[in-house]
């Protein structure tokens, strides 16, 4: 009689329902790949950003926190000796109204920057319906944004000077020609804001009139059959969906009348009365010599400005536009 010495089962266990066939041996090296796959997926954004990241770090915050650093000290930009003072910088600059005062010319170019965005919102909204030549008017309107400030500089030194441009075009209507327009601070800082004026108008109108296109076209068409004229489609639509890019607006023109350095610097210099806060500070740098002092400036600057955008967005905080 023979017996059976084998224990294996009378039928062998069933894979599972909709595996593969030889797929079962290779089940347990799948949390690992799944692990991995994981890391990979969450590393690559960092690996995108580490370069971007890199120069931002290396040529934004590191001088930034090395200018925080010379703003406590007497250092001369030079010498590698840098005496410790405290707050002296940050005293010397609230309390001498000669380093304070400059901030008064900010208020030439604040007004210049409501100027400049009455007119940008006034062009992008006219420009935004049909209208004939309106890309030719647009190119116009954004060109003196793509005009180098040096060069902007240079062409206004001349436009202003005795017997320049303007005064030859006053001549040819009989009006006195012997005004010196940057001869004295009040008409010197009047003329100098009107050039900002000319130049960011551009900058301006390009973001309004991209606010203003996104807008969708039936609320124009349902506005028209209800007889709504320019004004209240204005006032109804394009005022309230404009509103996130006219507060952004408000924060650079702020920020902007207050670091101003470019066109003042290459017209006058600073003289008669037209030096603002940062010609200021590059003076004190490197002509008096006085880098922590004028690193105090530089972020006693950064602090007004970062205070100044904290409460216009305190005042005006975003809000979801929703006009349907």
């Amino acid at each position: 009689m023979t017996k059976t010495t084998d224990m294996a089962p009378a039928h062998p266990p069933r894979a599972p329902a909709g595996a593969r066939p030889g797929t079962e041996r290779s089940a347990p090296g799948r949390p690992a790949n799944a692990r991995r796959g994981g890391l990979l997926r969450r590393a690559t954004p960092w690996l995108f950003l580490a370069a971007p990241l890199a120069l931002l770090i290396t040529f934004t915050y590191v001088p930034v926190a090395n200018m925080v650093f010379y703003s406590f000290t007497d250092w001369d930009g030079v010498s590698p000796d840098r005496e410790f003072t405290g707050v002296d910088n940050y005293v010397q600059i609230l309390t001498r109204p000669e380093l304070f005062r400059v901030f008064f010319v900010s208020f030439y170019y604040l007004a210049a920057s409501v100027v400049q965005i009455v007119a940008a919102l006034y062009f992008a909204s006219v420009l935004s319906f049909d209208l004939r030549f309106r890309n030719f008017f647009k190119g116009i309107l954004f060109f003196p944004y793509l005009i180098n400030g040096v060069a902007i500089g240079f062409v206004f030194l001349y436009f202003f000077q005795d017997g320049g441009t303007l005064d030859s075009v006053l001549s040819w209507f009989g009006a006195d020609t012997g005004h010196a327009w940057l001869g004295d601070p009040a008409s010197a800082n009047t003329s100098l804001a009107g050039v900002s004026v000319w130049r960011f108008t551009g900058l301006n109108f390009v973001l309004f009139l991209g606010a203003i296109q996104s807008i969708p076209g039936e609320l124009y068409e349902a506005a028209q059959l209800d007889g709504a004229t320019r004004w209240q489609q204005f006032r109804h639509i394009i005022a309230p969906s404009i509103k996130p890019v006219l507060s952004l607006s408000v924060i650079l023109a702020v920020s902007g009348s207050l670091s101003v350095f470019e066109i003042p610097w290459i017209m006058t210099g600073g003289a008669t009365g037209t030096s603002t806060f940062v010609i200021q500070t590059v003076k004190l740098a490197f002509q008096f010599n006085k880098t922590g002092l004028a690193s105090a400036a530089a972020v006693v600057l950064l602090l007004i400005i970062l205070l100044i955008t904290w409460i216009q967005r305190r005042l005006v905080p975003d809000e979801k536009v929703d006009l349907v």
